[in-house]
C-alpha cells in the first residue's frame, strides 16, 4: 500500500498554497510576496528560552490592543494571519457539513485551509470591477458559517463598502461570522472596519505585522473580535502559539519608536507606489494597471509571460497571476526600494 493512500482524501486530491518560497526563482530583487524592502534591528533577551512562552504574552496583546483601539479581551495572536484563517474554519464549520464563502479572485489560502478541515467552499465571484457582489453574497448564506473578504483585496487592490458589509453584518447576525482579512490595511487606515467590532460580534477583522511592519518572517498575526470569539478560538489554538523570540520582537515593533518607524516605511512605500502606478500606465506593454491600496500593484501586460520573462532576465522575481481566472496576462509587483522599482521599470521599458 502506498503511503500517501493513508492520507484523507481532501488531502491526497489538494493543490497546497504555491508560496513565493515555495515556487522560488533567482534573482536580486524580490517583489512576489509583498514584503517590505527594508529591515530594522531588535533586542532579544535570552533569559527564558529555556522556558515556554506564555500562551498570550501580556505585553504584546497589550501593546496590539493599543495600537488596535480595541480591549485586551479583543485580541487573540496567532502565526501569521494565516493561522487565524485555519482557526475560524475549525472552530465555527462542521466538517462535511458547513461551508465557507470566499469571493474570487482572492487570497489563496481561505480555501487551502478549508480543504485541510474538510469543509466546502461556495464561492461568489468578485463583479466585473473586482468589487464584492454583497447581494448575491447575502442571498448565497445557507450552509455557510464564514465569509471571507480580503481588503485592500490581494490581488486586485479593491476595498469594501462599508454599507454593503453594515447590511450584510445585519442579515449574517447569528447565521455567520464575516472575516475581514486586514493584512495590507497599514497602508490605508483609514479604510479599516475594525471599530465596526463593537457593534457586530459575527465581525472578525485579522491582522498581520508582515507587511507593513516588515516582519514576514517572524510570522506574526492578530485576530481581533467581541471576546465571545476570541474566547471560542482559545479552545482551539494550540498552547504556545506564540515563541518568545517573536513576542519581543512584536512587541518592540508596536512600541511609539516602532510604530514611527512603520508609519514612515509606509509613507514611503505608498509614495513609491503612486509613481510606480504612473509608470506602468505609460508603459506600451501595459494593458491595465488596476486599483492599488496594499503595498503591490496588479498590472495586466499584453503578454505577460513576455513581461515575466524580461523581469526574471533582469534579477526580478515577481508574482505571475496569468494562470487564474479573470486574470489572464496578469502579473503582481510588490512595491519595493525606489531602485528595485527602477530596475523593474527599465525591465519592462525594454518591451516597448
Amino acid at each position: 500500500m502506498a503511503i500517501e493512500s493513508l492520507a484523507r482524501k481532501d488531502v491526497q486530491a489538494l493543490t497546497p498554497y504555491q508560496s513565493a518560497r515555495r515556487i522560488g526563482g533567482t534573482g536580486e530583487v524580490w517583489i512576489n510576496a509583498n514584503e517590505a524592502p527594508d529591515c530594522s534591528e531588535y533586542q532579544l533577551n535570552c533569559d527564558r528560552l529555556n522556558r515556554y512562552p506564555e500562551f498570550q504574552p501580556p505585553e504584546l496583546i497589550q501593546a496590539y490592543a493599543a495600537y488596535a483601539q480595541l480591549d485586551v479581551n479583543q485580541v487573540l495572536s496567532t502565526r501569521g494571519a494565516d493561522e487565524s484563517i485555519e482557526l475560524l474554519i475549525r472552530t465555527f464549520c462542521e466538517p462535511g457539513q458547513d461551508s465557507i464563502l470566499i469571493c474570487p479572485p482572492t487570497y489563496g489560502m481561505y480555501s487551502v485551509s478549508a480543504e485541510t478541515c474538510g469543509v466546502a467552499i461556495k464561492q461568489v465571484p468578485l463583479l466585473d470591477n473586482f468589487d464584492v457582489d454583497f447581494e448575491a453574497v447575502g442571498n448565497a448564506l445557507e450552509g455557510v458559517k464564514v465569509v471571507f473578504l480580503c481588503a485592500p483585496n490581494n490581488p486586485t487592490g479593491n476595498m469594501l463598502d462599508r454599507e454593503a458589509l453594515l447590511a450584510l453584518l445585519e442579515k449574517s447576525a447569528n447565521k455567520a461570522i464575516i472575516v475581514v482579512d486586514e493584512a495590507y490595511i497599514e497602508f490605508c487606515p483609514e479604510l479599516s472596519q475594525a471599530s465596526l467590532i463593537a457593534q457586530y460580534e459575527n465581525l472578525v477583522v485579522t491582522r498581520t505585522l508582515s507587511k507593513a511592519f516588515a516582519l514576514a518572517a517572524i510570522r506574526c498575526g492578530f485576530t481581533l473580535a467581541q471576546s465571545s470569539v476570541i474566547e471560542m478560538m482559545k479552545k482551539v489554538i494550540p498552547p504556545y502559539p506564540v515563541p518568545e523570540p517573536v513576542s519581543q520582537i512584536a512587541t518592540q515593533a508596536l512600541s511609539e519608536q516602532g510604530l514611527a518607524v512603520m508609519k514612515e516605511r509606509v509613507s514611503t512605500l505608498n509614495a513609491t507606489r503612486e509613481q510606480l502606478l504612473h509608470a506602468l500606465s505609460q508603459l506600451s506593454c501595459v494593458v491595465e494597471v488596476f486599483p492599488a491600496t496594499g503595498n503591490f500593484v496588479l498590472a495586466r501586460f499584453k503578454d505577460s509571460k513576455q513581461a515575466f520573462d524580461a523581469m526574471a532576465a533582469a534579477g526580478i522575481i515577481a508574482r505571475d497571476f496569468a494562470n487564474k481566472p479573470r486574470l489572464e496576462n496578469c502579473v503582481r509587483l510588490s512595491v519595493g526600494s525606489s531602485a528595485e522599482m527602477d530596475a523593474t521599470l527599465t525591465a519592462l521599458q525594454s518591451l516597448n
